[in-house]
């Protein structure tokens, strides 16, 4: 009896058998034909990648172990040791630990560009072994928004590579391949996956010669996702469009009710008409704006412990975008690395929130937030 699941089944095995010499030839001749060990590759860890890379329209992507394997592996597409990245000076707190930590001791360099000049001339910023430009579609934790077009327009006049994290954005605001970046990474475990049960990554590039580099990079080094992580991550997916509708019309709301809060000194949302990046973000997120929202309080610890403790609907959790709301504090957790004169810097105060809003009804989260600041 032939049996015909609709879902992908869980192919929970490390190794796949051949029946004989002739089919492990196979398997090396003709590449994607049959799968021998999974970290090479796996159906369900494929079906994870294929569909990104569909959402993305890429012409490849791999599905790693996590957000952070993606943007290892990002770099390591185009880089080696001598060359040097540029890096949006907004960036979460992990992608400059990797670069200032590791991938220095890897003989890669960086240098930190200021959001303004991201579409700009960055030629005050090259050195001759420059090879990419690493920044995200909405920023971390202060929602700027980058003119993606520019950025690729700027990067390529210079024979540079643009890497985008579009985690915060997803492809269903911003498809940032098609706006000319050559290589898109996501946390899955944030949007992609949406239920917070699934640690992965995903990397997409734009090339079919990048795509071949990039697969290559996965399986040397180990960082083929799991069939369950995978299996799970693709489960979620099916309600990507629908999840993130549902939390950029709740962040909307919440944000515009922030932003008349006595106790609030500025709301940080692209959905907000006073948001500087109000226009581009409305059309390069066609119409959606995100679920995820910054706010100023007092830089006060005992205010900010006093909203988080009273707060019923906004746990105090270091991560995002599941369905249930959370609220962080990225002075303390995502950006903890930075120095206090680096966080200042970037606007990263002691009274800054991040809320990253779910799905709940949004009445609910609205009694919640202000009863929460009226004792705040």
């Amino acid at each position: 009896m032939e049996i015909h699941p609709k879902i992908t089944p869980i192919y929970q095995t490390s190794v796949f058998k051949f029946d004989d010499l002739n089919e492990l030839e196979l398997y090396f001749g003709e590449p994607g034909s049959r799968y021998m060990y999974s970290r090479n590759g796996n159906p369900n860890s494929d079906e994870l990648a294929d569909a990104v890379n569909k959402l993305e329209t890429g012409a490849g992507a791999v599905a790693t172990g996590s957000g952070m394997a993606a943007i290892f592996a990002a770099m390591l597409c185009y880089c080696q040791a001598g060359d040097h990245v540029l890096c949006a000076q907004d960036i979460y707190g992990g992608s400059s630990s990797l670069l200032n930590q590791e991938l220095s001791r890897l003989g890669i360099s960086v240098t930190y560009v200021p959001f303004a000049d991201l579409t700009g001339d960055l030629q005050p910023y090259l050195q001759p072994r420059t090879k990419l430009l690493l920044c995200e579609t909405i920023s971390n934790p202060l929602l700027r928004v980058v003119d993606v077009q520019a950025a690729a327009a700027a990067c390529h006049a210079h024979g540079l590579k643009l890497v985008v994290d579009n985690t915060f954005a997803t492809p269903v605001l911003t498809q940032v391949l098609a706006l000319g970046a050559d290589l898109a990474v996501h946390s899955v475990t944030k949007y992609l996956a949406g239920h917070s049960d699934v640690t992965a990554g995903a990397v997409v590039v734009r090339t079919e010669e990048d795509a071949a580099r990039l697969k290559q990079i996965g399986v040397t080094f180990g960082l083929t996702l799991s069939p369950m992580e995978s299996w799970l991550a693709v489960r979620g997916l099916k309600t990507l469009r629908l999840r993130v509708e549902a939390h950029s019309r709740n962040a909307v709301q919440i944000a515009d009710m922030l932003a008349q809060q006595p106790n609030v000194r500025a709301v940080y949302y692209p959905g907000l008409p006073t948001h500087p990046q109000h226009q581009l973000a409305a059309a390069q997120g066609r119409g959606l704006f995100g679920g995820m929202l910054s706010f100023l309080l007092a830089d006060e610890d005992e205010v900010v412990n006093r909203v988080m403790q009273r707060s019923q609907r906004f746990p105090f959790a270091p991560s995002l975008a599941g369905v249930d709301s959370s609220l962080s504090y990225p002075a303390g957790t995502s950006h903890r690395a930075l120095t206090p004169e680096q966080r200042i810097e970037l606007g990263i105060t002691t009274g800054l929130v991040r809320l990253s809003v779910g799905i709940e009804p949004v009445n609910e989260l609205l009694a919640d937030l202000q009863q929460a600041l009226s004792g705040g």
